[in-house]
């Protein structure tokens, strides 16, 4: 009889809870040595928060973790090196100013006669990296070499000081194709030495590359632990968005009269690392969807249209003239106007009033020379609280008091002020109630009967179908598919999601 095999590491029941709200919810973990571990979850879904406390980085509310089939309690991540599990983040966290070698042995460099032996530190760093294949001058700042070098020595460092269990949290989002095949390679010869690697990222092709298993979270809960030789893509995907592909959700929105001339025409558009060239028209009165996981660059699109991200190839025609979208201050001077996903950080301001939220585009598109009235600030923000129904005691209570429904109404107020032509929402209903939820789907409905274009980024499926004329799939920073009429479905969308099929001749 076979020996069953035991995990290099688990976790049962694993539970972690802020201010009221479950993070993880009871979560088991399990990683075989010699094995990669896809970890995979949308935002929310509890990746970060799991990882932290199997590295000490948060204390556990409740569960037990064991390394090597015995238990382990790590206080920080310092223990948790010490016992065999390291990471290595996006952002490779080393210190860019000292040498290569002094990183690889930072607070434990070899000494001689009681001082720091800088020679037997440089002559290890070039032996340990020589086994990943980099033969670089390790006397040299970290800063000056690629993120891709950087990253081969953060790895190296992890796995010289943990040596069992190696945590990417994206290793592959800074670097290039050929770049991620170097990765990869290491990645595959630490996997043939027997670490266990828990490997995060939102790039699929890359987890069927690389990865045996995928564990999937979401909401702070285990959806399941599967071998991916037996999951297909588009399986994956639903149980990454939660959606049951049986479930069927029928189209409300009106198509586009193929008539309707494109007032806005984004071509080849596109920015080296963050999105691949894409051609997209949209017309008065239309809302286009934008669908896709995280991370498949949904709001990296939305930025190059909108000038956060300078676009580096590509141009933009406004009614068949062309317009330069160089940063948002062009974009809103060609009318456009841009709610981001993150309103805590990047829309609202919290300290000030509802007021002066409210009214900051317009009076960033006069000019500060150009500043309006109190009485025209006050009529501004009177009237959109009310055409809203923004819940406020008056329009100078500070925004950050409001819930997170009323802020994300506000925000949609600032750039209805501008009267824009072209409204981009990124996940406009995220993290709000059911009744603002409602609210702000209907208003998107009537700002499109208005005759306003709007493209609007979600991760719930219905609400796309609901209100978009066309629904555009964005896959590994890339515009895939788009769908129109019967092919908007959750299914549909599933399928384009997982490469299943190609529509409109949009995918590669």
């Amino acid at each position: 009889m076979t020996a069953e095999i035991k995990p290099l590491l688990s976790a049962r029941g694993m539970t972690k809870t802020f201010l009221g709200a479950k993070a993880l919810d009871a979560v088991d973990f399990s990683l075989m040595g010699g094995e990669v571990m896809a970890l995979l979850g949308e935002n929310g879904a509890g990746k970060s928060t799991l990882v932290k406390c199997l590295t000490g980085a948060y204390r556990r509310d409740a569960g037990d973790i064991l390394l090597d089939g015995v238990s382990i309690d790590p206080r920080d991540t310092f223990e948790a090196q010490s016992l065999g599990v390291g990471t290595v983040y996006q952002e490779v966290n080393l210190l860019p100013n000292l040498t290569v070698a002094e990183n690889m042995f930072l607070n434990r460099q070899p000494r001689r006669f009681g001082l720091i032996d800088g020679r037997a530190m440089n002559e290890r760093s070039r032996a340990l990296l020589a086994d990943y294949g980099l033969d670089i001058d390790v006397r040299q700042p970290l800063s000056s070499f690629s993120v891709a070098v950087q990253q081969i020595v953060a790895i190296a460092r992890a796995v010289d000081l943990s040596g069992k269990v190696l945590i990417l949290d994206e290793p592959t989002a800074s670097l290039d194709a050929q770049e991620v095949e170097v990765l990869f390679r290491i990645v595959d010869d630490l996997r043939r030495k027997g670490l266990g690697i828990v490997f995060i990222t939102h790039f699929l092709e890359q987890v069927y590359t690389l990865s045996d298993r995928v564990t999937v979270l979401r909401n702070g809960k285990l959806v399941g632990a599967r071998r991916l030789a037996d999951l297909p893509r588009k399986d994956l995907v639903a149980m990454m968005l939660g959606r049951e592909l049986t479930e069927e959700t029928s189209h409300h929105a009106p198509e586009r009269k193929p008539d309707i001339e494109a007032r806005f025409r984004f071509k080849g558009l596109g920015r080296r690392g963050d999105i691949k060239p894409f051609d997209l028209d949209i017309s008065r009165g239309e809302v286009v969807g934008l669908a896709g996981l995280l991370g498949s660059g949904r709001t990296e699109t939305a930025e190059v249209m909108f000038g956060i991200r300078r676009a580096d190839q590509g141009e933009v025609e406004i009614d068949g003239k062309p317009a330069t979208i160089a940063s948002p201050e062009d974009a809103i001077a060609q009318g456009f106007g841009f709610c981001p996903e993150d309103r805590k950080t990047d829309g609202i301001i919290g300290d000030l009033s509802v007021r002066e939220n409210i009214v900051l585009a317009l009076q960033a598109r006069r000019g500060w020379a150009r500043p309006l009235s109190r009485s025209e600030q006050n009529a501004l923000a009177d009237h959109y609280i009310q055409a809203l129904d923004i819940r406020t005691d008056g329009r100078e209570k500070p925004i950050k008091l409001l819930s997170g429904g009323n802020q994300q109404k506000a925000i949609l107020a600032r750039w209805l002020a501008t009267n824009p032509q072209l409204l981009i929402l990124d996940e406009p209903t995220r993290g709000i109630d059911v009744g603002a939820h409602a609210e702000i789907i209907k208003l998107i409905r009537d700002l499109c009967q208005k005759g306003m274009a709007l493209a609007v980024i979600s991760s719930e499926i219905d609400e796309l179908i609901a209100y978009s004329q066309r629904i555009r799939v964005l896959r590994d920073h890339e515009h895939v598919a788009e769908l129109t009429g019967e092919q908007m479905s959750a299914s549909g969308i599933v399928d384009a999601i997982a490469g299943v099929h190609n529509e409109k001749g949009l995918a590669s």
